[in-house]
C-alpha cells in the first residue's frame, strides 16, 4: 500500500523539482518511489518485530533487522531530493496507519473511533503536503 501511495504521489510531480533546484521529474519519481519502498519495509519490519517476540526467535528477528536496515537506506537516498520533514511525515504518516491496519488484521488489535479518527486526520494531513505544499517539491 506504501509503494502505490507512493505511485499516486509521484505522478502529481512536475517537470523540474523547483525553478532553483531544477531536477527532472525522474529523479523526485525515483525518490518517491524509494520512499514507497522505504515504507513497505518499515511495515514489514515492525510487524515481523511483533512476531519476533522480543527478538527470541531467529527468523522475525532477521527480517526485522534487515528490513529497518533497507527502509533507513531508501529513505536516506529518499532525502537526497525530498525535504527531510516532508519525506518523514509522509514515511511515518503513512506507516503509522499501514501499521495499525495490520495489526488488528494480523494480531487482532483493536481499533476504536478514536483510533480511525486519528488515521483519516493523519492520512488527510499527507494529502494536504503532497497536493497543496510548496515544500513538498512538486
Amino acid at each position: 500500500m506504501g509503494v502505490a501511495l507512493a505511485f499516486v504521489f509521484c505522478r502529481r510531480a512536475p517537470r523540474y523539482f523547483s525553478t532553483m533546484d531544477a531536477k527532472p521529474t525522474g529523479i523526485v519519481m525515483n525518490a518517491y518511489v524509494y520512499l514507497g519502498g522505504a515504507i513497505a519495509l518499515e511495515v514489514m519490519a515492525t510487524t515481523a518485530m511483533k512476531s519476533s517476540e522480543g527478538f527470541t526467535r531467529l527468523v522475525p528477528s532477521l527480517i526485522c533487522g534487515v528490513g529497518y536496515v533497507l527502509s533507513f537506506y531508501l529513505l536516506a537516498q529518499t532525502l537526497k531530493t525530498v525535504p527531510t520533514g516532508i519525506a518523514y511525515a509522509i514515511w511515518s504518516g503513512v506507516g503509522i496507519v499501514l501499521i495499525s491496519l495490520i495489526a488488528w488484521a494480523l494480531h487482532g488489535q483493536k481499533l476504536d473511533a478514536g483510533a480511525m479518527a486519528g488515521m483519516g486526520l493523519i492520512i488527510a494531513g499527507v494529502l494536504v503536503i503532497n497536493l497543496f505544499s510548496k515544500s513538498a517539491g512538486h
